[in-house]
């Protein structure tokens, strides 16, 4: 029984070895550490360089995006109107009950109605054209009487928001810009800047709002349009995955669009002892035809963080080393000669026979 055994475990040993000497990436674009250093280069450069990556274009923002333009009163917009004067203050207070009171002026069939004058018409005029019309039709009644006028609502000239913010609109007046438009909306600090993106037109446009936020850089802080609509999205909404011989399988959030392979690897307990910390593999693409990279923990301890980057979609997969791979395989075969010795046993056969 004991050469019967033996003879089947050699067997299947050198089944074993043959399986784990053919390569196990087929066709696929294998990479040293070198090419990946190379990747990380322009992953640190941002949303845009990733995006081209992933082999997704986007139309670049011109100086045009970035110029304040001439805005002009619309149908519907709510205006607030209050003047001064030095002695009517009952005139003062009843523009102010309509301000706050009421919800302020509303332009209605092109009109702006006012205390004590006809309907003023103001579509189509600037704030200043119209604050000027204004006082020269209360000036002509009331001497000495000085207008303000500033928008309070527009049903019509917005933009919209979703995703994680705190208000669905914030409205446009030619000079509100993205970086006011999301402090007015009350943007989560836990926001996926990475995903999160702008459409104008139906279009996304080529913005990169973790720059933006977190880096100061003012060449994405656009000014917004009547329709534009502004998504903000989810911390979990792009991943990496860590496989194989790490602590803890798992997902980890990229809110920022990067993160290093060294911290992605803390982030999973780190590799324990069955992992071949020599076979550090990268799988970058989508699945017919993905890039991989075979790194070892040398380049990991030795290269900058900035120098080894993850970006959404990869998956970082840890090889068993080749005893742990041999002591799984041993472990799932003993259960199979253990009946195997028994139905032999049942059957009288022994080693001498």
């Amino acid at each position: 029984m004991k050469s019967f055994v033996s003879l089947c475990l050699l067997s299947l040993l050198l089944l074993l070895s043959t399986a784990c000497s053919s390569t196990p990436y087929h066709d696929y674009a294998v990479m040293g550490a070198d090419e990946f250093v190379m990747d990380s280069y322009r992953i640190r450069q941002g949303k845009l360089a990733i995006l081209e990556l992933e082999g997704t274009e986007l139309k670049e923002i011109t100086c045009e995006d970035l110029e304040e333009y001439t805005d002009v009163i619309s149908e519907d917009d709510i205006l607030t109107v209050a003047i001064y004067h030095p002695s009517r203050k009952d005139l003062m207070e009843s523009f102010r009950f309509i301000n706050d009171i009421v919800g302020g002026f509303k332009v209605k069939d092109g009109y702006l109605s006012l205390p004590d004058i006809a309907p003023v018409q103001v579509v189509g005029l600037t704030l200043d054209e119209a604050r000027e019309v204004l006082q020269q039709k209360l000036r002509a009644q009331i001497a000495d009487v000085d207008v303000f006028i500033g928008y309070k609502d527009r049903l019509k000239r917005k933009v919209e928001l979703t995703g994680l913010v705190a208000l669905s609109t914030v409205p446009v007046d030619g000079k509100i810009r993205l970086y006011e438009v999301l402090g007015k909306a009350h943007m989560s600090p836990g926001a996926n800047l990475f995903m999160s993106y702008v459409l104008r037109r139906g279009e996304p446009l080529a913005l990169d709002l973790h720059k933006l936020v977190n880096q100061g850089d003012m060449s994405q802080n656009i000014v917004m349009r009547e329709g534009d609509k502004i998504f903000i999205a989810n911390p979990s909404d792009s991943t990496v995955m860590l496989m194989g011989e790490v602590r803890s399988a798992r997902a980890v959030s990229l809110p920022y669009g990067y993160m290093s392979l060294r911290e992605a690897l803390v982030s999973a307990g780190g590799i324990p002892f069955t992992g071949d910390r020599r076979h550090i593999q990268v799988i970058r693409g989508n699945l017919p035809s993905p890039k991989i990279y075979v790194l070892a923990w040398e380049h990991i301890i030795h290269l900058p963080n900035d120098s080894l980057l993850l970006m959404p979609g990869d998956t970082v997969y840890v090889s068993e080393t080749p005893i742990t791979q041999w002591n799984r395989f041993i472990e799932q075969l003993l259960p199979s000669f253990s009946g195997l010795q028994a139905g032999y046993g049942a059957y009288g056969i022994t080693g001498n026979n």
